[in-house]
């Protein structure tokens, strides 16, 4: 029984399906990669046994290259159009079953437009897709077998390159580790440059109004005057005041002394 269906459209990209097919039987072994051309043998009713081969595996492969809504049926109209297409079929199959469908786009081709597919596969349209480049090949066949082994436990158990994929996913998750602490560092030294270029607000763990320069003159009462911050308002919340600040008194002790001149 096959676990992975490559489907494919004659007239788009069968080398490439061509190509997938032989690099995931290398690395899980022929039986388990259903191919049409090799998977099928002589004198076997291919009907049967398509529909049969995507009824039974796990994981359905739609290559799709550039030309695959335009390709022709022999009525000289779109082959996607006839419901009788077997490339249609297939993938019709695999999503009515609930089997797991991956797109692979080729090279120049985007993401699948719902607009011009069949009803019964507007679902493909959703389903998240791989790319593959040619001028890229053996990288993008390997993330594909990565992806498959991963998603199919019984593809993971049977994968000749298992150890190679697993130090692949340590590197990573280590690449990933790194990226996530150096974005940690970029906010820590961002909030640092906000403080030391001038006031603003922090929020998060760090709350509260900060001023780095003193600017402009406070009288403190009596005495001389201190070149430093001025604070309008209530002023209840936590507030600093970064360097050399001082003889700075706080506008509120300011407002609370007066009032207490006043009533004497």
């Amino acid at each position: 029984m096959p676990d992975v269906f490559v489907n494919y459209r004659t007239g788009d990209e069968e080398s490439t399906a061509t190509m997938v097919a032989r690099e995931l039987a290398r690395r899980f072994g022929g039986e388990r990669i259903f191919f049409a051309s090799n998977s099928i043998e002589p004198g076997h009713r291919f009907p049967v046994e398509l529909v049969k081969a995507v009824e039974e595996c796990e994981a359905l492969l739609a290559v799709i290259g550039p030309r695959w809504t335009e390709v022709p049926g022999s009525d000289g109209r779109p082959a996607l159009e006839a419901e009788h297409d077997w490339t249609r079929r297939e993938i019709q199959t695999a999503l009515e079953r609930g089997i797991l469908v991956i797109p692979v786009l080729v090279g120049k081709a985007t993401r699948i437009d719902r607009a011009v597919l069949p009803e019964d596969l507007r679902e493909l349209a959703d389903c998240q897709y791989r790319r593959f480049d040619h001028r890229n090949a053996d990288a993008d066949l390997t993330a594909l077998g990565d992806a498959l082994a991963r998603l199919l436990p019984g593809l993971g158990d049977v994968d000749r390159d298992a150890g190679a994929a697993r130090e692949r996913a340590t590197e990573k998750s280590r690449k990933e580790s790194s990226q996530d602490a150096g974005h940690t560092r970029m906010r820590t030294r961002d909030v640092e440059q906000r403080v030391r270029g001038g006031i603003g607000n922090l929020n998060g763990d760090l709350s509260g109004t900060f001023v780095n320069e003193p600017q402009g003159p406070v009288h403190t009462g009596r005495g001389h005057q201190y070149n430093a911050p001025h604070f309008q308002g209530d002023n209840t919340g936590v507030q600093f005041t970064a360097g050399d600040n001082s003889g700075t008194v706080h506008q509120r002790f300011e407002r609370e002394r007066r009032r207490s001149d006043d009533g004497r």
